[in-house]
């Protein structure tokens, strides 16, 4: 029996294989299985095939000497220092020596990643506050135009705004104004009326009562563009409102009291109920139950949330109040301080599904004047809400009792001293008595 591998004899020992005329070269050595993981093949070696050739050594280097893989005298430092490990052969495991991926491959660079996600966010939040700013400022119904005004006082520290709200039912529909209790009367008239002081020294809130004693002075028509001269006629300062609007109407304060007026802002009933229920309601503390049918109110006392319907009626009602008029205005502060405290909260403007409906719904029937943008709206917004927290003043325009003809007359001692005051914008000392 041949006791070589198949195709191989014993002539060719001396020779590189079948066919090999030649005596193997001076450096040839005869090459040794090297066993690696699996079972005997049947040719006396392990792996794969037949024949499982050595690596290559490196020259002059004898085949038994220490450091050759495969031959006697390769310990195991030798082998642990061959360039592999366990997990980087397959690329799988701990990677490589040196912390990087086995490829080639970087470690993920965490700190740039934050640096772009942050860019990104950035950018994302300053396109979303574009997009709402300018949305938002489209919406603002600027149709009184305080150039019209004649005669105005000069301007002092600070800024004032004239805050009204009309019994306006533009946009409403026939059940609403039902469930409103707002009647259907044509045009529109003033429920309230307040000067909104905002300085350094704190904000100052003045209700000025729709029965106040005034004097109709001299202006120009708002559609005409007529001068009409004054003729010393007395009436109620909602009146003024009715006749020509509101550039009249700020005509008529500012001529009344000698304050100039920087801003003019206007809501219905509408837009006001619609800003309550977007919000979710108003909590209210309510020391003494009332009820009204004309206003459609009809509260208990203690603390409570007012939808929409019910802040409407609560701010309408005077004729359920012992000071009617004067009561009213009084509830109409607290009212707008606390809807302004409510509304300036995380929970909305952090919110879009809140913050964009509110917006929206207060925007759509707010009327101001051409000059005033969005940031002094936020002003008057936040001082409103400033009022509320005790860094303010609230206060009726102060009361010395009836006119002549029936309506409120102002204690002009005391209103030259409040105006100076604002004026100046120094701290508001002037108290009123009702």
């Amino acid at each position: 029996m041949n006791e070589w591998p198949q195709g191989w004899t014993g002539d060719s020992r001396d020779g590189y294989g079948r066919g090999s005329a030649g005596r193997r070269p001076e450096s040839a050595r005869t090459m040794r299985h090297i066993q690696r993981g699996g079972g005997d093949n049947g040719y006396g070696g392990y792996g794969g095939g037949p024949y499982q050739a050595e690596p290559p050594m490196p020259p002059g280097m004898s085949p038994h000497a220490p450091g050759v893989p495969g031959q006697r005298g390769y310990d195991y430092d030798d082998y642990a220092n061959d360039g592999y490990s366990d997990g980087q052969v397959y690329g799988g495991g701990r990677g490589g020596r040196d912390g990087h991926d086995p490829y080639g491959r970087s470690a993920p660079n965490w700190r740039r990643r934050l640096k772009i996600g942050t860019l990104t966010l950035l950018v994302v939040f300053l396109g979303v506050s574009v997009a709402t700013y300018f949305w938002a400022d489209s919406k603002l119904q600027r149709d009184v135009d305080l150039s019209k005004v004649i005669e105005r006082p000069g301007s002092g520290s600070g800024t004032n705004y004239l805050i009204v709200g009309s019994d306006s039912r533009k946009g409403m529909t026939a059940e609403e104004k039902k469930k409103l209790h707002t009647g259907s009367a044509d045009g529109k008239r003033t429920d309230s009326m307040m000067i909104l002081h905002v300085g350094d020294n704190g904000s100052t809130m003045v209700s000025l009562p729709r029965d106040s004693d005034v004097e109709i002075p001299s202006f120009r028509g708002s559609e005409s563009g007529n001068v009409f001269p004054g003729e010393g006629r007395r009436t109620k300062l909602n009146a003024a409102y009715a006749e020509d609007g509101a550039e009249l109407l700020v005509r008529t304060v500012e001529a009344n009291t000698g304050l100039r007026i920087d801003h003019y802002a206007e809501i219905g009933f509408g837009g006001f109920a619609k800003i309550v229920d977007s919000v979710g309601g108003v909590e209210m503390d309510i020391p003494k139950g009332f009820k009204d049918e004309k206003s459609g109110a009809d509260f208990k006392s203690g603390t409570q949330t007012l939808n929409g319907e019910q802040s409407l009626a609560f701010v309408r009602t005077r004729y359920a109040l012992p000071g009617s008029d004067l009561d009213r205005t009084k509830n109409q502060q607290k009212f707008l301080s606390a809807l302004a405290s409510q509304t300036a909260t995380p929970s909305t403007v952090l919110n879009p599904f809140k913050l964009y409906p509110t917006m929206g719904a207060g925007l759509d029937t707010l009327i101001v004047d051409k000059d005033m943008g969005l940031f002094d709206l936020a002003e008057m917004f936040w001082a409103m809400k400033g009022v509320t927290s005790g860094e303010g003043k609230s206060m009726n325009m102060p009361i010395s009792g009836n006119a002549p003809n029936g309506n409120l007359q102002w204690d002009r001692t005391k209103v030259k001293q409040l105006v100076q005051q604002l004026k100046n914008d120094e701290t508001v000392t002037v108290t009123s008595d009702r």
